[in-house]
Parts: structure tokens; sequence; C-alpha cells
């Protein structure tokens, strides 16, 4: 078979979709998170009871913190299944359509006036559910698609990730900062994301027309054909007749005798064999004995992350009333968390310390359990329990920094380093159970998120 050149990425194009690819699988995240001082608004109630005026809590955050993780967590237990049946162009292609349409429905509520707040609540929560779901899927099918094309791309996917939150801050920066009235600004902020997706739809659309990606997205195949003309040509039995090294080494073994002949016989008909349970995968409990520190670290992880973030610390209140006080969370929340998170995962292009065996990574890791203490102590409003012993600006963003960039270290080493750990042919298997546990770690982060809350 003629080996012919690989094609070249002309103008750097399939790298640039893939980081677009990674800017939508996160979108519908942030830009909800992000949005959370607008829902909190439209769903400031106050109910009359016994003729006294009750407010009602909602619990926004939490609630939108835990049903955009659940369907995640849900997905990847069912990935195997819907993965053989339904094709990965149909899933991906289907899920950024279902998405653009709840981004829609969410940018149209803005102009209907629902006067029943528990109706729009849960019309809201719905919303994130499902569109949480198609995200899931998704998110699934796009690592898969990365995974076959060169490692680099993979990091270029993620950074698109680590990125998706930078850019919903900003837009949502760039509507507070808009003179219009606030009902128009929340519209153009949610026709962003509607745009962002239909653009993230049209590169996915244009990805196999490019020499580069056609050609590594259709490797698999021509891998296993590859591979089943070498087994043939090296011992094969065909037709009833030995092709290849096989042949060759039994008429040299007959001048051997015929014992001997029989023999290297034998040996040759059992290579295929040999070569083909040496590429056997491990088990899923193999591959985990070998991996559990890892995964356990990224639980852990996300767990202290999404417990407090942005449950908590989107409650925090500035000192220095006025209009800084309209750009406070979103600047020293959401914005320094996404570039913190980004410059965490960018670091680790340069620096990879600890190193994967040792044992002063895991302690690290739990270390980061201190950043749960330090922001539920920062000027958290309202709050009955606990008191206030970082009450100035300055501190929450020294926290918060902190917290972000350690979050995105530690996640991009854990990620990293697990698939190092196993054998190459068992990495996909590792990268499986790793996304599990990411999972794992931000549903149990969301959960925790409602005690912590209630327990400030």
């Amino acid at each position: 078979m003629g080996q012919t050149d690989t094609p070249q990425d002309r103008g750097y194009l399939v790298g640039i979709i893939f980081f677009i690819l990674g800017l939508g699988t996160l979108l519908p995240w942030n830009f909800f998170m992000t949005a959370s001082l607008y829902f909190q608004d439209r769903l400031n109630n106050t109910e009359s009871m016994n003729g006294t005026a009750v407010h009602k809590e909602y619990y926004f955050n939490n609630w939108m913190t835990l049903l955009s993780q659940l369907p995640l967590l849900l997905f990847t237990l069912l990935n195997s299944f819907l993965y053989q049946r339904i094709s990965g162009a149909v899933r991906i292609t289907g899920s950024l359509v279902a998405i653009l349409l709840f981004f829609i429905l969410t940018a149209v509520l803005v102009k209907v006036d629902l006067k029943d707040t528990d109706l729009f609540f849960s019309v809201t929560m719905a919303t994130i559910w499902f569109i949480n779901c198609f995200v899931a899927v998704l998110q699934g099918s796009l690592f898969g698609l990365v995974g076959l094309l060169p490692q680099k791309y993979s990091s270029i996917f993620m950074s698109g990730q680590g990125l998706a939150g930078t850019f919903a801050a900003i837009a949502m920066l760039i509507s507070i900062a808009s003179d219009v009235d606030p009902e128009s600004a929340a519209l153009g902020y949610f026709i962003t994301p509607c745009v962002g997706t239909l653009i993230t739809l049209f590169s996915y659309l244009l990805l196999p027309r490019l020499e580069f990606a056609d050609h590594h997205l259709n490797r698999r195949s021509n891998y296993e054909e590859g591979t089943t003309d070498k087994l043939l040509n090296g011992g094969v039995v065909v037709n009833g007749k030995l092709n290849g090294h096989a042949n060759g080494t039994a008429m040299k073994a007959a001048s051997r005798g015929s014992s001997e002949v029989e023999e290297q016989l034998e040996l040759s008909l059992d290579e295929p064999k040999q070569v083909e349970k040496s590429q056997a995968k491990a088990s899923v409990l193999e591959v985990f004995k070998k991996i559990w520190v890892m995964a356990f670290c990224v639980t852990f992880i996300f767990t202290v992350t999404l417990s407090v973030f942005p449950a908590v610390t989107v409650d925090v209140k500035t000192i220095f009333p006025g209009k800084w006080e309209r750009y406070f969370i979103s600047v020293c929340c959401f914005l320094m968390f996404n570039i913190g998170d980004w410059a965490g995962r960018t670091i680790t292009t340069v620096v990879r310390w600890p190193r994967k065996e040792s044992t002063l990574f895991p302690v690290l890791v739990l270390v980061r359990l201190v950043f749960v203490p330090l922001l539920m102590f920062c000027n958290v409003r309202s709050r009955v329990y606990l008191p206030v012993f970082f009450e100035h600006d300055a501190a929450f963003a020294t926290i918060m920094a902190a917290f972000s960039i350690s979050s995105g270290y530690f996640v991009c080493l854990s990620m990293s380093y697990a698939p190092q750990l196993v054998e190459p042919k068992d990495a996909e298997t590792a990268g499986a159970l790793m996304t599990f546990f990411l999972s794992l770690g931000l549903s149990l982060g969301a959960a925790l998120s409602f005690l912590l809350r209630a327990a400030i």
C-alpha cells in the first residue's frame, strides 16, 4: 500500500474551528451563570402572608448549578448507549440546533412579562435542564472527535472552553455599560449566545469539507484496514496457504526435521493471536486501579469549586456604593474566575509540578478545601450565622484569583496525568473514566452548595 503525504491544516482553519467548537460547548452554562443577577431581579418577589410581606427565596444559583451539572453526569453514564446507536453528525448538529432553540426561547422570555414568578422560575429551570442535556451530548461527542486529531487540537479545544466564561462575562459587562434600558440590555445579552451557537453550527458543518480534518477524522477506519493488511501479510492463513514470513519460517525449518517444522509453524500461526492479545484493552476496573488518585483529585477539585462558585460568591457585596456596585460581581466574581481558570490551565503548558507520581499532588488538591471557609467569610449578603472576616473588595478579589488559578491548574494536570498512568491502548478508557469523575465532582459540588449557602 502506498503511503500518501498527510494533508496540512492550511491557514490553521481546523484549529480555529475546534477553538470555536470548544467555546460553543460551554456558552450555555456560562451565559446562564453570568446572568444570575438578571434572573434574581426577575424572581425578586414579595408575597403577603397574614398581612405580612414575606420575601420568597428561590435559590436560583443553587438550582441553576445543580440542574446544569446533573445532565452531564447522567449522559456520561448513558454515552455508550447513545454513541453506538446515533451517529456523531446527528448528535452534534442536533444538539447545536436544540441549544440554539432554547437560547431563542430565553431571549424571547426577556420581552414576556410573566407576572407569575413561579412559572418563570419553572420555565427557566426546565430550559437549563434540557439545554444542558444537549450540551452533555455535544461535549462528549466533540471530545471523541477531537481525539482523532493530533494532541495539540485537544489543547486548542479546551482553550476555547476555558475562554467561554470570559466571553460571557465580557458580554455581561457590555450589557451593563450600555445606555439602553435593562430589558433591552438583557435581550442583547441573550441574543449573543444565539449568534455564537449559530457560528458554532456552521463551523462544524464546514469541518468535513477540509482535507486535513477529513483525513484525520477517517483515520480510525484506515488504521483498521492497515492493521488487517499487516496481519494478513505477516503470517495469517488465507485460502489454506501460509502468507508472508510464516511461509518463509516453515521453509527454513524444513531442513531441521519435521518436528521442528511443526513447532515453527505453530509459533507462526500463534503470532496474530499474540498481537491481538497484546493489543486487547484492560478492563475498566484495572484502569481505575491505576488512575484512582487522579480520579479522586478531579472529583475533589470540582466539588470544592462548585460548592461555593457561583452559589456563594455571587452574593458577595462591595463596600463601595455607587456605579462600581453595578460592575462588582461581573468583574470580581465571573470575569476574575474565568480569567484565573484559563490562566491556571495555560500555566500547565510551561510548569507541571508536582509530578504525577508525587504524593504531594493529592495533598495540594486537598489543601484547596481552605477556599470554602475563606469565601464564606467574605462580605456575603444576606447572612445569619457566620461573621464577616474579609469585608474589603480587594480581599475577595485576591481569594478569588488564587481560588480560580488553582482550580484550572490542578484540573488540567489531573486530566492530562491520568492517561499517562496507563498503557496507550487504555488511554481512551482512562479519559472516559476521568470525564465521569469530573461530572461527579460537578454534581457533588452543586448539591453541597445548598448546604453551604444556608450555613451563612
